[in-house]
């Protein structure tokens, strides 16, 4: 492995040539994901896509250009995530802001969305309220009102930098006028008003944050990733207060850890709810499920 110091000089390379430098250098310094992250940081620093790349392949980098990415090469050999480095992830067809103290969405919360989509067209009616609990950067309730036109979301979260990251990303997306973000506590502050709520809550347990690779332990917020001693005090939170905040055959759909389903689900069942379908990620490991009320 080489150090973040040996940085290669990109400068007077072409488009290509500074690609492949790029990821050759983070495949040295030991980056699992070298191969992806080097494309967003050249298309980042250089301002063009994928088919500016392949239009124009033999186009020189700028000085700036060159300079810039050679400081995001750095950054990310110190461990820093390329989409932090960018501040921008692509999330559902959304696009998210990353910012400092926020959860950075993953992929694999996507299937919280595709679970979604399936749980309402099985209730064969769209949503009209929808909550997003933990909302970190509001990237689930972002993908979801561009699913559901006709439906208006909440963002709940603690973290105050949570909440000003999902207005960001609600307006940045178009969605402010369908959309309210709220400081408050998983689902204290409402009663009986959702058809659907989703949620991904911290699901680590206490002592597994010290063991975390630095892209996460070192950037993610704690509050964001700690789900106390056995990695499941958030579950029971939502589980024994969200029906209070669904209508009649609501359905609440979380996200979890590997290996945490099926504890979950019978933690579910002890508050009432009753298991509704589950979605796999994809790396085909079950990430999600569904749970429904019934107070008819």
């Amino acid at each position: 492995m080489i150090s973040p110091e040996t940085a290669p000089s990109l400068a007077g390379l072409s488009r290509l040539q500074a690609l492949a430098a790029t990821r050759a250098y983070l495949r040295n310094c030991g980056i699992e994901e070298a191969d992806a992250d080097a494309r967003l940081l050249v298309f980042s620093a250089g301002g063009f896509d994928a088919l500016g790349l392949l239009q124009n392949p033999d186009a020189g980098l700028t000085a700036s250009q060159a300079a810039r990415l050679e400081e995001f090469v750095r950054r990310r050999a110190d461990r820093e995530p390329a989409t932090r480095i960018i501040g921008r992830r692509p999330f559902w067809t959304v696009d998210i802001a990353v910012r400092p103290n926020v959860l950075d969405p993953r992929a694999d919360s996507e299937a919280v969305v595709r679970l979604a989509l399936r749980m309402m067209t099985k209730r064969a009616a769209s949503p009209s309220r929808i909550l997003d609990a933990g909302s970190g950067s509001g990237a689930l309730l972002c993908a979801l009102l561009s699913e559901f036109p006709g439906a208006f979301g909440i963002a709940v979260d603690l973290s105050y930098d949570a909440c000003d990251a999902a207005r960001l990303n609600l307006a940045a997306n178009g969605l402010a006028t369908r959309a309210g973000v709220v400081r408050a506590n998983w689902v204290d502050a409402f009663s009986g008003a959702f058809d659907l709520i989703v949620s991904n809550p911290p699901y680590l347990k206490s002592g597994e944050i010290r063991g975390l690779d630095p892209e996460v332990g070192g950037h993610d917020p704690h509050l964001a990733l700690d789900g106390g001693p056995d990695g499941l005090a958030a579950y029971r939170t939502l589980f024994s207060r969200a029906p209070g905040a669904l209508v009649s055959n609501g359905v609440l759909i979380v996200e979890h850890g590997l290996g945490q389903g099926a504890e979950l689900r019978e933690m579910a069942r002890g508050y009432g709810l009753s298991e509704a379908g589950l979605e796999k990620d994809l790396a085909g490991r079950e990430r999600t499920f569904a749970v429904q009320t019934d107070k008819s």
